[in-house]
Order: C-alpha cells, then sequence, then structure tokens
C-alpha cells in the first residue's frame, strides 16, 4: 500500500480514502450477509433452531449498521476539519494581503505628507527671504543716498566758502575723503593670532587646525571672498573672513563673543560666515568632497576588504542629527521624538547623513531633512539613492546600521533574535565598518562645536553652513591635522529598525554567502562566543 508524503500541512485524504474503502466493504459483506439470513430463515422457518439462526443474524446485521454509522460521523467530521482549514488559510491570506495593501498605503501618505510639508517649508522661507533681501535693498539704497547727500552738501559748503568762486584755483587739491563713521573696536586677539610669533598649538586649538592649512584655505578662497576698500570704509581683509568663519563653526560661540574676538560688528560677522561657508561649498566641495572614481573606490575596496574581510565595500554610511532652534512654520516635522525622551527635554533637529571612505573622509553628504524622519526615510530621499536607481551602484556595498534596509547596494546587520553562530560573526565585521563612520562623525562634531548646540543661523541657511563644516573636516582629515584629545565626544543617535527591512531578495542571498564566507574562511572573528 502507498503511505502518504511527508507535508508540512495535515492532509486527510489518505484516511479519508482509507476510510472510505472500508466503509464500501464493510456494507457489501452486511448487505450480502442479510440476504443470506433471510433465504434461510424463508426455508427453516418451521424449525426451531432456525428461530436462533435468525435472531442471530438479526443481531450481526445490527451491529454492522451501528459500526458504519460511526464510520460516517468520523468521515463527516474529517470532511468539517478539512473544510474548516481551507477557509482558515482563505482567511489569512486575504487578512495578509489587506494589512499588506494598507501598509504600502500608509508608507506612501507619510513620505507624501513628508514631502510636502518641506515643499511648503521650502516656499515660505524662499518668500521670506527675498522680502528680507528687498527690506536690506532699501534700507541701504536710502543710508547710501542720505550719506552721499550729506557728503554732496558738505562739499558744496566748502567750497561756496573758498575764495575766487566754486571752482577755485585750477589744479587746486580736492578736500579729505568722507569716512563712514564707524565704532572702534578692539583687534587686540586677533592681531596677537594673526602674528608670527603666535605659537603653533595655540593657533591650533583655537581654528582646530595649522596655520599651513589655515593659509591653503585662504589662498584658495581669496579669489572668491576678497572684497576693494570703498570711499566709505576699508574692506575686511581675507585672512579675517575666513578666521571668523572658522573659530565661529570651531567654537560654537555666539555671535556676540565673536564679535568682541576680532573687533567687526555682530551683523557683520554673521554675514562673514555666511559668505566664507558659500564660498568653501562652491570652491572647496567639488575638490575635497566628491565621490570616488574609479581607481579611488578599488584602493577603498580593498582597505574595508583587509579591516573586515567583506568583499566590495565601498564605503561606510550614518546619520547624525544636528539641533536647531524650533522653527517657525512646520514644528511637528523637525521635532526629535527619540532625543526629546531620552534628554527629557523638547528637541527639534535636522539630519545629516554621510558616506565615508576608510580614513573617515566623506565622499558623499545628504544635508538639511527634518529629524523626524527615519535614517531609512532619508536615504530615499538622498542623492545616493537616485544614483543606486540609476544602475550606477551595482556590484558594490555600502555598509548601513540597523536603521537603514537591506538593498542590492546596502549592507546591513542581522536584527532578528536567535541569531546563530554565523550571522553572530557577520554582524561583528559589519560592526567593524560602520564604526568607520560613527567616528568620522564624532570628530566632525568634535572638531567644529557649532553642530553640538541650537546655532542662530536660520533653517534655509544650515544645510551652507553644515556643508562647510564637512568640507573643512576633509582638509582636516587629509591634511593629518591631529584633534584636541579634549574635544573628542560621543555621539548618540538612537537607531530605528525600518518597517520594510528587507527589499531585495537577492540581498538576503548574498549577505547569507558574505556571513558564511567570512565563518568558514577564517575571516570572522571569535569574541561573539566568549
Amino acid at each position: 500500500m502507498k503511505l502518504p508524503s511527508d507535508s508540512s500541512e495535515p492532509d486527510y485524504s489518505y484516511v479519508y480514502n482509507l476510510l472510505r474503502g472500508t466503509l464500501d466493504q464493510m456494507t457489501d459483506s452486511s448487505l450480502t450477509g442479510k440476504k443470506r439470513q433471510r433465504r434461510k430463515g424463508n426455508e427453516e422457518g418451521e424449525k426451531v433452531n432456525g428461530g436462533d439462526e435468525s435472531s442471530t443474524g438479526a443481531s450481526g446485521i445490527e451491529k454492522g449498521e451501528v459500526k458504519t454509522k460511526g464510520l460516517k460521523e468520523i468521515i463527516t467530521s474529517l470532511l468539517l476539519l478539512e473544510e474548516q482549514e481551507k477557509s482558515d488559510k482563505e482567511e489569512n491570506s486575504r487578512a495578509m494581503v489587506e494589512e499588506k495593501v494598507s501598509f504600502e498605503d500608509n508608507h506612501k501618505k507619510k513620505t507624501r505628507a513628508m514631502l510636502d510639508y518641506y515643499s511648503t517649508t521650502q516656499n515660505n522661507y524662499s518668500e521670506l527671504d527675498h522680502s528680507d533681501k528687498i527690506r536690506k535693498r532699501k534700507s541701504r539704497e536710502s543710508t547710501i543716498g542720505a550719506v552721499v547727500g550729506a557728503i554732496s552738501a558738505v562739499d558744496e559748503d566748502n567750497q561756496s566758502r573758498q575764495p575766487g568762486g566754486s571752482g577755485g584755483p585750477a589744479g587746486a587739491p580736492a578736500g579729505p575723503q568722507r569716512r563712514l563713521w564707524v565704532k572702534d573696536r578692539s583687534k587686540a586677539w586677533w592681531d596677537q593670532c594673526n602674528s608670527a610669533e603666535f605659537p603653533e598649538e595655540e593657533f591650533r586649538k583655537a581654528f582646530r587646525m595649522g596655520k599651513d592649512t589655515f593659509e591653503m584655505i585662504c589662498n584658495e578662497l581669496t579669489s572668491v571672498v576678497a572684497k576693494e576698500n570703498t570711499m566709505l570704509r576699508d574692506a575686511v581683509p581675507v585672512r579675517q573672513r575666513v578666521a571668523v568663519c572658522i573659530w565661529r563653526l570651531a567654537t560654537g560661540e555666539p555671535l556676540r563673543l565673536v564679535s568682541k574676538r576680532f573687533g567687526l560688528g555682530i551683523s557683520t560677522c554673521h554675514k562673514l560666515v555666511l559668505e566664507v561657508c558659500s564660498a568653501i561649498r562652491m570652491v572647496l566641495m567639488p575638490r575635497y568632497l566628491q565621490w570616488p572614481d574609479d581607481d579611488s573606490g578599488r584602493k577603498i575596496k580593498e582597505e574595508f576588504e583587509s579591516v573586515s574581510g567583506i568583499p566590495n565595500v565601498i564605503g561606510s554610511m550614518y546619520t547624525t542629527h544636528i539641533p536647531i532652534i524650533a522653527p517657525k512654520i512646520s514644528v511637528a516635522a523637525y521635532f526629535n521624538k527619540r532625543h526629546t525622551e531620552r534628554n527629557q527635554k523638547t528637541s527639534y533637529s535636522i539630519t545629516v547623513q554621510g558616506v565615508v571612505d576608510p580614513n573617515g573622509v566623506f565622499t558623499d553628504v545628504c544635508i538639511g531633512w527634518p529629524g523626524s524622519m527615519p535614517d531609512d526615510q532619508v536615504l530615499e530621499k538622498s542623492a545616493l539613492y537616485q544614483r543606486a536607481n540609476s544602475g550606477l551602484m551595482k556590484g558594490i556595498w555600502i555598509v548601513g546600521s540597523s536603521g537603514y534596509p537591506l538593498m542590492d547596494w546596502v549592507l546591513v546587520p542581522y536584527t532578528h533574535q536567535h541569531l546563530t553562530w554565523t550571522q553572530h560573526a557577520f554582524n561583528e565585521k559589519i560592526g567593524e565598518v560602520q564604526r568607520v563612520s560613527k567616528d568620522a562623525f564624532a570628530r566632525l562634531k568634535g572638531r567644529w562645536s557649532c553642530l553640538q548646540k541650537r546655532t542662530e543661523v536660520k533653517l534655509q541657511d544650515l544645510p551652507i553652513v553644515l556643508g562647510a563644516c564637512c568640507v573643512l573636516h576633509n582638509i582636516c582629515e587629509m591634511r593629518k591635522e591631529e584633534m584636541d584629545p579634549e574635544s573628542v565626544i560621543e555621539l548618540f543617535d538612537d537607531e530605528m529598525v525600518p518597517e520594510i527591512g528587507l527589499r531585495s531578495v537577492s540581498a538576503i542571498k548574498a549577505r547569507d554567502s558574505i556571513a558564511h564566507n567570512l565563518l568558514h574562511h577564517n575571516h570572522a572573528g571569535t569574541s561573539f562566543l566568549s
């Protein structure tokens, strides 16, 4: 007899066929016995022992009918169970499909709402900035007109008082040029820092870089930030302009203290910071913050593989939050719930996502998305994600934390419970690569203290300032500028596991294959066994 095949789900077909065959056999035998007994009873009806045999046959028929009835009840119960199981499976599958459709709809609605928030914010800030520029231009024009009018009136008065008419003698020298009155502020501290005798260590402590690096930055930006002297006042020198910006970024001190240090007005210092940051982003970013080419990419892969044993890793990715003052519009979008719960203080922030090479140098940044967005949504809005969708990230990996989804080009650790030794070893190596980007962001925030506190910069200007900080960080890292040990900080950025953590079947298989090779080719560590 052929036995039923093994299956993960109960199969009643075999039992059903067996019982059905038994029932048919018993039914046939009972009918045959009944006919035989009737015929026998008719032939021997007059005999005394015939009555006994007839009663015996009737009792046998009755027992057969009882057995048949019991088997029918068993078969009916099994059929009902089978039908109930089928209906339960259909209902569960329908519920799963409905839940999936509902989840995808909610995800799309959240994404659209966040994009609408951001678009509205940018439009409002653009309008405010435009109106502010118009107001400043009108105010500047009226001030210049008043000054020019006053100067003309004084000149006319002086000429009318000269003997020999309004023109005076031919070739007579003109009177002294009028200068705009400027408050006399002390520049002693900056003059001391700018002198050749100022100690290198003190300069490095104040500006987070050596004199040679500072001089190189000034030379690169001279053509963009240099201004000419005017009739009303002398222009601020290039070195002082750059120093105001770098010292402000390095210390995070309020503009009031920056003004006292450099002997300039508060509004002048604020203007200089934005101008120099814009120049850094326009002139230096294309040179010092760029995606690696083929040769650089090959070296980066080799360095990461020598550290972790994982092949084809082009970068390590991390997302951090920068605290900001509560914005006037779209407050909910910038509310950072996780930081608020941890610090017991209302927090608002914007995000900075970065990819770094093995030396902690940024190769890609995405700046400015609201702090309420999780890491996976920030990734979806970045230019890096668009580059991957264009097919430019095939065959390479970017290593991220558990806050990112597993995709064809994003490699993340295992997050489920009860991991195997192979998965533990893989997570350990992923953690080593991930630590490179986290340490790079720790140095970024430690070197430029303005990223650790809420700043006075407007929300629409923050991406320019943060981009300049990333470029200056790269310059310092490339030139091996050492950091003051007191400036090193520890990052606290809460990670949220994405709602859809696995987005590629091929990536799942590739990750399992990498984990297997790490453990069975002696690339994995053994600390997970302790």
